[in-house]
């Protein structure tokens, strides 16, 4: 069951706010201050936030590569995005694979007969 949120009435609302400024040791924050604390907070439950730098893309992979993929276990995303990061840094092994699918060197007996 959904707990239900009671909020004080503006006048019980500006009780509170005059204890809380009357007590030396429990003084609210000024706009300034929480200017400084709100980009500290941290998120609650749920799915945590991405980095906003991935892109969501549908990609056709071949089941028994994708099987292999998955056997490694929970991350096997974050795996393929790492090992395809690492050809991206290596421009020279990139290129190296580029000159091979388009020589037709790469191209497999079974994706030969499809195409």
């Amino acid at each position: 069951m959904k707990k239900k949120l009671i909020r004080p009435s503006a006048k019980e609302d500006a009780a509170i706010t005059k204890a809380a400024k009357s007590d030396p040791n429990s003084r609210p924050l000024t706009n300034k201050q929480w200017d400084k604390v709100k980009p500290t907070l941290t998120r609650g439950r749920g799915r945590p936030l991405g980095s906003g730098t991935k892109e969501q893309v549908t990609l056709r992979i071949d089941s028994d590569t994708l099987a292999f993929y998955k056997s490694k276990g929970n991350g096997w995303q974050t795996f393929i995005n790492l090992l395809l990061g690492e050809i991206k840094k290596e421009s020279k092994s990139i290129k190296l694979v580029e000159k091979k699918v388009i020589n037709g060197n790469l191209i497999t007996t079974k994706s030969k007969i499809a195409a």
